[in-house]
């Protein structure tokens, strides 16, 4: 069987020095496996420092081709508690990354697998507003089968688009991801 050309990963054009182009690949169903596995392991080696773990991004929304790269939230009561969980996680073969700017008071880690990263845990402090945004966009894209489609359908056009330039798309779906924010209702 042919995969499709969005599961190619896109080399023309980039510097092979930089980072690794973006890849996308049809939905998963062992990424909800994946997540409880990693749910599990995070919160029975995070010793009660984390106190929610939520799946979110793509791989959480069954159906969307996505990025394979399990994302998930880990939440702490306190900002205190952030540092000793990273500890906690960076033990699961875990490194911390450079947070984003609009993830305020959180820390990224990724774990890297035969080179190219396939978990990636936001840190954060419970009530932190991103979380409550991803929430609300995944929630929206589950309960909306319609809007999922559009949203992957341009999320693979920007992708298509920039070459899978992880920069350009980076960009693009931030753009994408505010124009959906402004789309739900309440928010």
């Amino acid at each position: 069987m042919t995969s499709p050309p969005f599961d190619l990963t896109p080399w023309d054009d980039l510097d092979p020095e930089g980072p690794a182009p973006i890849r996308l690949m049809h939905h998963d169903a062992r990424w909800k496996q994946e997540f409880e596995q990693t749910r599990s392991s995070l919160l029975q080696s995070c010793q009660g420092h984390v106190t929610q773990i939520d799946h979110v991004g793509s791989t959480s929304i069954s159906g969307l081709i996505a990025q394979p790269i399990i994302d998930v939230v880990a939440l702490v009561t306190d900002l205190s508690s952030l540092d000793a969980a990273s500890l906690h996680i960076e033990g699961l073969n875990y490194r911390v990354v450079d947070t984003p700017n609009w993830l305020d008071q959180s820390l990224v880690l990724q774990k890297p697998r035969h080179g190219e990263t396939t978990h990636r845990v936001l840190l954060m402090v419970l009530g932190n507003p991103a979380h409550e945004r991803m929430i609300q966009v995944r929630d929206y894209l589950r309960a909306n089968p319609e809007e999922a489609l559009r949203f992957e359908s341009t999320k693979v056009d920007r992708w298509k688009q920039s070459g899978g330039d992880p920069d350009q798309y980076e960009q693009d779906k931030a753009a994408v991801f505010s124009k959906l924010e402004d789309q739900i209702p309440g928010s």
